[in-house]
């Protein structure tokens, strides 16, 4: 278990072979640094993320005392406010009520009408990373793009959009493992900024509804489907957090994995019927998000380890994607794989509820990278972000021609 390190710069750049290192050591093993059980494997991560053992949260059963936690600093509470109040950290019923509010945004039908949006912004941003002859993929397109699209959705007005990705950013640092007071502080000005902005929109879509999905659920809540503020304002930031972080990832994460397998890359530009696929491939042969966690609600056993309750699982999803009992080879990119059962989007009652959407955005952006920079190259080697949970780059520079 000595080469699985999150901390470590050389894991970080490469976490695969110490992930098949961990598989090989069975299917559940203690890490003490973050006193987490780790999961490597396919089976058992899928079959974990459906188990109602396991909990997102634990407070809708026990307290912090009662599960043998501490609480969170108070210094903390803007941050765990926020966050604790989305459905991502909730369990039903709770959960339940808040997505079947929230899932009529993203029916197929719904996100099918947003297509030709999604199309036309893609299109407007790779033009403009033409022009210049290239540029950041990063910032000049894998940002903006699903940035725009949630905003857009929510009813956040362009002039207020340039403090979403900071604000994002700041909050998802306390997903890392361990994070320290700096990072801390950071999320928790974040959500307070956050959460003052959005209560001051959703008080003025009170007075003047418009066609978006805040005025959605300000209706809902009228109507008697009931959502508290709180509710409404964290689960706002969870979409636009969820809506864009794992779309921007997947974008440059993939886009390097191309650049280094010029294979694939030359199949892809002769056949653009490939991107669908290749986008599976992509979230599978690097995914964005490595792990998730769940509580121990109930005290479970795995492989003759008993997990107690109180404990914390790791669900290694970029583990579970590089499994050889599911996937053949799996340290290779294949764009025509056809059996493709990647976990990146979770599954269960937690399964990502913008799913369909970032696929339309990803295979979008890609599309029209294809067709209008058909000669785009690495001009540069990327720096790897210093985090773990959340993998990604810290920008991606690209020439055109």
């Amino acid at each position: 278990m000595a080469a699985f390190d999150p901390w470590d710069p050389a894991f970080l750049a490469d976490p695969y072979p110490a992930y098949a290192e961990l598989r090989a050591h069975g299917r559940v093993q203690y890490y003490e640094p973050t006193h987490q059980w780790l999961v490597p494997h396919h089976a058992d991560v899928s079959a974990l993320l459906r188990d109602r053992r396991l909990g997102r949260t634990y407070q809708h059963r026990f307290t912090h005392e009662d599960f043998g936690r501490t609480a969170p600093p108070a210094e903390h509470e803007p941050f765990h406010t926020l966050n604790d109040h989305g459905m991502l950290d909730l369990e039903p019923p709770d959960h339940t009520r808040i997505r079947r509010l929230v899932s009529k945004a993203f029916t197929p039908r719904t996100v099918e009408q947003l297509r030709p949006y999604v199309t036309e912004l893609a299109g407007e941003l790779v033009d403009r990373l033409v022009e210049r002859g290239g540029g950041d993929l990063l910032t000049d397109v894998a940002e903006p793009l699903p940035v725009a699209v949630i905003a857009e959705m929510l009813g956040i007005p362009e002039a207020d959009r340039a403090p979403l990705r900071p604000w994002s950013a700041d909050i998802c640092g306390m997903y890392e493992l361990n994070p320290d007071e700096d990072v801390a502080a950071r999320a928790v000005r974040a959500s307070v900024e956050f959460s003052d902005y959005l209560r001051d929109l959703i008080a003025e879509r009170r007075k003047e509804p418009g066609d978006d999905l805040i005025s959605g659920l300000i209706a809902a809540h009228d109507e008697g489907d009931r959502l508290t503020e709180q509710e409404m304002i964290s689960t706002c930031v969870l979409l636009l957090n969820a809506g864009h972080e794992a779309t921007v990832n997947a974008t440059v994460n993939g886009w390097y994995a191309l650049f280094r397998n010029p294979g694939q890359l030359a199949a892809l530009r002769a056949d653009h019927s490939l991107v669908p696929r290749a986008v599976e491939e992509l979230m599978r042969y690097d995914t964005p998000l490595q792990l998730f966690e769940r509580w121990v609600l109930d005290e479970i056993e795995i492989d003759g380890t008993t997990v107690p309750r109180g404990a914390e699982i790791a669900l290694l999803f970029g583990s579970a994607n590089h499994d050889p009992e599911v996937f053949p080879d799996p340290g290779r990119l294949d764009l025509a794989r056809t059996d493709n059962p990647h976990i990146s989007f979770s599954a269960g009652i937690h399964y990502c509820i913008g799913a369909p959407l970032a696929r339309i955005e990803l295979a979008a952006s890609m599309t029209a990278l294809l067709e209008k920079a058909p000669a785009l190259t690495l001009a540069a080697e990327p720096e790897r972000k210093p985090n773990f949970v959340i993998r990604g780059l810290e920008g991606l520079r690209v020439e055109t021609a």
